[in-house]
């Protein structure tokens, strides 16, 4: 049993990221000036073309 198990997590391991575009990292860096000063913000994320995610500071 303990090597079915075994298995199994090496199979689904080995098969991540094997179907589809694998995800290209961006990066975003703001600085802007108002009259409430000096601002700056911040993103990183990742996409594959269909499915992006990031987080903005």
């Amino acid at each position: 049993m303990r090597r079915i198990a075994l298995i199994l997590i090496v199979a689904a391991l080995a098969a991540c990221g094997a179907d589809g575009a694998p995800f290209t990292p961006n990066a975003n860096v703001g600085l802007s000036v108002g009259s409430n000063g000096v601002s700056t913000g911040a993103s990183v994320g990742a996409s594959n073309g269909t499915v992006s995610f990031g987080v903005g500071l």
